[in-house]
């Protein structure tokens, strides 16, 4: 059985909205898309690309499956991490997307959410999702999540879609591996390891 691995990018205040562009995703008003951009450098690109290159098979949302399908096809596969994606078989989770797709190796994702994430897992050791926080919404909800990589940035945005919206599951997380970037970027990579455990301090 293989993993499911979410990657998001994220602000102090756990906001993932538009990370990558002005135009990414404007839903809501959103004034700051493109937030991430000016905390990009050689250091954490090569790090997301050395995390991201053993995937299977990529997971998308419609949106940002939109979004990726209009960018990486044409950017050249001298760079690694688009070879990557041009290459790996990828899904998205989407009801009125219809095939054939114009990114190569594209699908739509069959049956509902968790029968197809499962037959995901039976195909590929490793499914990546990266970004599309609706899907994410999701999978957290039906606890479909194994691992969460998450890229904290160090700038708070006051507002717009967050990783966590209240409908995840409840979950307690095992912290596995944490790195820090001269830059204020901490990337947190966090099992799923059962259930919230509470106690009583005033004891």
């Amino acid at each position: 059985m293989g993993r499911l691995i979410v990657t998001e990018f994220t602000s102090l205040d756990g906001v993932a909205q538009a990370p990558g562009a002005p135009e990414e995703d404007p839903e809501g008003g959103f004034e700051y898309g493109g937030w991430q951009a000016p905390l990009m450098n050689a250091e954490v690109g090569g790090l997301i690309y050395e995390q991201a290159k053993g995937m299977g098979a990529l997971l998308l949302g419609r949106r940002t499956y939109d979004i990726f399908a209009a960018y990486w096809p044409e950017v050249p596969d001298e760079v690694d991490f688009s070879a990557l994606l041009n290459r790996v078989p990828k899904y998205v989770a989407s009801r009125t997307l219809k095939e054939p797709l114009s990114w190569q190796n594209s699908k739509v994702l069959g049956g509902g959410l968790a029968e197809g994430v499962a037959e995901l897992k039976d195909r590929y050791e490793r499914v990546h999702v990266i970004g599309s926080l609706d899907l994410v919404q999701s999978l957290l909800g039906q606890g479909l999540v194994d691992r969460l990589n998450l890229w904290v940035h160090p700038v708070v945005l006051g507002g717009g879609k967050r990783v966590f919206e209240g409908a995840a599951m409840p979950a307690a997380m095992r912290l596995a591996q944490s790195r820090t970037f001269e830059n204020g970027i901490v990337q947190l990579e966090y099992e799923l390891d059962g259930k919230p455990a509470v106690g009583d301090m005033t004891t």
